[in-house]
């Protein structure tokens, strides 16, 4: 029981104490500094899937410091390991797996390269929220609205609820055409899969759902054995990997699926699964490093994953009626992997395709329920029975069980509904990677711990790249006789302008961030100072205008990008 009153969450509005360290009578004017000895030895700090933390490991653990054997790092990093792996791979859902695979069949290997661009995307991006959680113990939701305010907070969360609920029901739609190649009628397996999802986390303890989560990654390394079996041409995937390209030239369609893409591989409901799963499983300020390790793990094992789904689906529709599609569906990928690679390509395409769901549909509906713990300020951890948080698991209990009734509607159209939840979350993106940037810039949050001049340079030309592909798709969906590449050359030169004017700013504030030691320091002895959380800071007349842009761009963008969805519906 002493685990559980330890976890702080954004439910639990106490003083901003790092969730690993509990307050400390040796020195009561800084109670949650690592630096003093304040855990006792046998007490059980982190525990995770692959092993548990107690007092008696945390010698030298503070955010890197101290010299410790490769051993001693990996076992620590095993324990730590959980919140960014899981992330990355629940975002190469059934979604992210059908269009990986339907962009492997229309445009060859030719968008392999987005993957590069996007490992560094995601990167930046889930290293941001992971800092975050592990420096204010607090969840991305409860900072938009205590930083931002109660619309904005209602705004990003309603957002994220539609977005996630929509890709709920499309990891179900993943269930049924996954099962449905053994036979199965969705009947069975939809009503299956949501009863294993609500037993996942019927235990009340983290360790356990992330156990599940693990035999599902597992599972989704079977991309390999299926790649494996594509005839694969290596100099294809170089020239793919290396050389920016469109099979056929831009064109609306082609946009549609790179922000799909984009959409697909990093999704907003990724920063509030994180961040509140670091805090969740209470990794403070000293296991920073490691959780960033964890996180760039993830980044690669995603990246590489979705890039051999694509390469499978290349080579082994090249030269097949099927080339050139963008209307088949997960079960009809699979058929056409059986038919043109054999029946073990064609199971082990849907058996990767069920995995998907499952830890898609898992991942992303405890992600609504950690934001909407957030935005009402209920407790919101895996590390809770029911009736201690009954909000929390009523809320992911009733998503579950909606969406997958939903999905054994008749008739839905199903192809379309997968790509629309992509592209949306695509849509969507830049605004909450716009509210994650101003966060990470908030020196009264995390001191210290604020963003390097090189991650907010990143981070600008990431935010203004996602602008441009909007910006594009908007302007081809009016006009659809518009030029796409010169439309792209154009837009780009703004993209350019911003990131070196932003590099510039950030450059002549170089001064301020000292490596070494001293920055060590000052970050182990900083907290975030509770009256932060209370006290919301003066809105400047720049910060309202570029949120009231950012309000108009959103609508402007879903309006159209509906249009153009009922185009390629007809």
């Amino acid at each position: 029981m002493r685990e559980r009153e330890l976890v702080s969450g954004a439910g639990n509005p106490g003083p901003a104490v790092q969730p690993d360290q509990p307050a400390n009578p040796a020195n009561p004017a800084n109670p949650g500094n690592p630096a003093t000895p304040a855990t006792p030895a046998n007490e059980t700090i982190v525990r995770g899937a692959l092993g548990t933390l107690r007092g008696s490991d945390l010698h030298g653990v503070h955010a890197g410091l101290g010299r410790r054997s490769m051993k001693r790092r990996l076992l620590v990093l095993l324990a730590i390991m959980g919140p960014g792996l899981i992330v990355m791979v629940g975002d190469n859902d059934a979604g992210g797996i059908t269009t990986y695979a339907q962009a492997g069949q229309a445009y060859g290997t030719s968008l392999l390269w987005l993957f590069p661009v996007l490992l560094v995307v995601l990167y930046v991006a889930q290293e941001m929220v992971a800092r975050l959680g592990s420096v204010t113990g607090v969840g991305h939701g409860r900072l938009i609205r205590e930083r931002f305010g109660r619309f904005w907070a209602a705004f990003s969360v309603f957002d994220l609820f539609l977005l996630n609920f929509l890709t709920l029901v499309t990891e179900f739609i993943g269930v049924d055409l996954a099962m449905s190649y053994f036979g199965v009628s969705p009947y069975v397996s939809v009503p299956v899969a949501a009863g294993v999802m609500v037993a996942a986390v019927g235990s009340g303890e983290l360790y356990r759902w992330e156990r599940f989560m693990y035999l599902l990654i597992a599972v989704s390394l079977l991309v390999f054995p299926l790649m494996a079996l594509a005839p694969v041409r290596i100099g294809p995937v170089v020239h793919g990997t290396f050389v920016p390209s469109v099979a056929g030239g831009l064109g609306s369609t082609s946009m549609i699926f790179i922000i799909g893409i984009v959409g697909t591989t990093i999704a907003p409901w990724q920063l509030f699964f994180q961040q509140g799963n670091v805090i969740d499983k209470r990794i403070g300020t000293r296991f920073t490093n490691y959780e960033r390790a964890d996180t760039f793990i993830g980044a690669v094992i995603t990246s590489v994953t979705a890039a051999a789904v694509l390469i499978a689906a290349a080579f082994a529709f090249a030269g097949t009626r099927l080339a050139g599609s963008t209307t088949t569906n997960g079960l009809g990928l699979a058929r056409g992997f059986q038919h043109f690679l054999g029946p073990a390509a064609g199971a082990i395409f849907a058996l990767v395709l069920m995995e998907a769901a499952l830890i898609g549909a898992a991942t992303v509906t405890v992600s609504t329920s950690y934001a909407l713990g957030d935005l009402f300020g209920l407790a919101n951890s895996l590390n809770t029975r029911f009736k201690e948080a009954k909000g929390f698991y009523a809320t992911y209990v009733g998503l579950v069980v909606l969406a997958a009734a939903l999905v054994l509607v008749p008739h839905l159209p199903l192809g379309i509904l997968n790509l629309a939840v992509q592209v949306l979350a695509g849509i969507l993106l830049p605004s909450a990677l716009g509210f994650l940037v101003l966060l990470c810039n908030d020196s009264e949050l995390l001191g210290p711990w604020v963003n390097t001049p090189w991650v907010n340079t990143i981070a600008t030309l990431i935010v203004a790249l996602l602008l441009q592909l909007s910006l594009v798709l908007t302007i081809v969906t009016i006009f659809p006789s518009a030029n796409v590449k010169l439309l792209v050359m154009a837009t780009s030169i703004p993209v350019l302008v911003a990131t070196v004017a932003v590099a510039i700013l950030e450059r002549s504030r170089q001064g301020r961030w000292r490596a070494g030691r001293e920055l060590l320091e000052r970050r182990r002895e900083w907290l975030t100072p509770q009256d932060v959380l209370l006290t919301r800071p003066p809105m400047s007349r720049g910060r309202k205008a570029v949120l009231g842009v950012l309000r108009v761009y959103l609508v402007v963008a879903m309006v159209l990008t509906a249009i153009s969805f009922t185009r390629i519906a007809h």
